[in-house]
């Protein structure tokens, strides 16, 4: 089975409890469970090329649907938010500009590259009406719920 990891089980090199259970493995130092495209070098692993899977909360008021997640080191201008009514998809690059050899590390562990995470909201939302803001790496996505009880009063006009 191919699951794709979460941005934190990609960031910390961890395997989810089912994972676990499933396939119990033996990790060699230096490396990461479940990585595909492996190239070991003195222990030292290729960083894999896909994807990571942003972890959120998800929250709500009495207004609002709140998402938050954690986008460190990355610019506002290379996230990109696409809201629909029940869906948010939540999309970024979080780039690496150091000119470190691999073999001057010691611990690699930072996720650099793209990371993705798409939602079904539980509520409707109006995707007009969204606020986003980043503040010390946490961004928080306020999207306004669907008023079902609120109602509009129309005057007929003759013309």
């Amino acid at each position: 089975m191919d699951k794709k990891r979460s941005f934190w089980e990609t960031l910390t090199g961890s395997v989810s409890m089912e994972e676990e259970r499933e396939e119990p493995r033996r990790v060699a130092v230096g490396t990461t469970r479940g990585s595909k495209d492996k190239k070991q070098d003195n222990n030292w692993i290729e960083e894999e090329n896909e994807e990571a899977e942003l972890a959120v909360d998800v929250y709500q008021t009495p207004t609002d649907i709140v998402v938050q997640t954690f986008v460190a080191g990355v610019k506002p201008e290379d996230l990109e938010l696409s809201i629909a009514r029940d869906i948010i998809t939540i999309v970024g690059k979080r780039e690496e500009h150091r000119n470190i050899d691999e073999g001057n590390y010691f611990t690699k562990e930072l996720y650099w590259g793209k990371f993705s995470r798409t939602l079904s909201l539980p509520a409707e939302v109006e995707p007009e009406e969204v606020e986003a803001t980043e503040k010390h790496g946490l961004l928080t996505i306020k999207i306004r719920k669907v008023d079902k009880e609120k109602k509009n009063n129309v005057r007929v006009r003759s013309i």
